[in-house]
């Protein structure tokens, strides 16, 4: 690990808005805010640009982002301290395990921006849209809660879209093609690192945000998994 790491990490143990690997959390996170405001995440939140720029648009509500990736996290806590933004918090851990951090029910939104489109058909189940991952966040989201996408990549946003219509999941936004848009919203216009990358090279940015009911979605992943194959099978031809 090259030094430039080594001395972030150590900084980072020293900040008082980020968590590492933390024990016994769930149903706790308001006395970390110090206030009983709702709590959003930022799952695999990268340098935390949005939990950052959420919490500069809405100081009554608190934003925790969420990576495994210390190095990174550490740009946004070091943001957020500097701008003594209170409501903006970083925890570090696997976005897998993030269910066991959290009481039901003590989530009340989760943004997903930007994060690994996981390209390959056999690495579906690592998309955090997958039903796995939608199974977990089901767990902690309060009731009426919602999951908002902020995408450039054109198969993520495809599948998330045949992953609602299986599940028959609530949109309340879907929007092909944000920055086409006359009025873009305040929320939308928070640009992250990957955002300006354009790694996908579509030139276009996708937002989806939808419900997730209070019964666990059964098992209908061999119906997605056929979607999957035919998406591939189309490639190929």
């Amino acid at each position: 690990m090259g030094q430039k790491k080594l001395q972030r990490f150590a900084e980072m143990k020293t900040f008082p808005n980020v968590l590492q690997y933390p024990e016994g959390m769930a149903g706790k996170w308001n006395a970390f805010f110090h206030n009983e405001n709702p709590i959003t995440l930022e799952l695999a939140c990268g340098k935390g640009e949005y939990a950052v720029g959420l919490g500069r648009l809405f100081p009554d509500r608190n934003f925790l982002g969420v990576d495994l990736k210390g190095n990174r996290i550490w740009v946004g806590a070091r943001k957020a301290l500097a701008e003594n933004l209170a409501n903006v918090g970083f925890l570090r851990t696997q976005i897998d395990q993030i269910a066991s951090y959290f009481a039901p029910g003590e989530v009340s939104e989760i943004w997903l921006t930007f994060p690994d489109p996981q390209l390959r058909t056999s690495r579906a189940k690592k998309r955090l849209t997958h039903p796995k991952f939608l199974r977990l966040y089901q767990q902690i989201l309060r009731p009426g809660g919602y999951v908002h996408l902020k995408t450039d990549s054109p198969s993520l946003y495809r599948f998330t879209k045949w992953v609602i219509e299986l599940y028959q999941l609530p949109v309340v936004q879907d929007i092909d093609d944000v920055y086409a848009q006359e009025n873009v919203s305040e929320v939308l216009q928070i640009k992250t690192h990957y955002e300006g990358l354009d790694i996908a090279a579509s030139r276009k940015v996708h937002y989806l945000q939808f419900g997730l009911p209070a019964e666990p979605l059964p098992d209908k992943e061999d119906e997605l998994k056929i979607q999957l194959r035919e998406e591939e099978s189309d490639r190929r031809r």
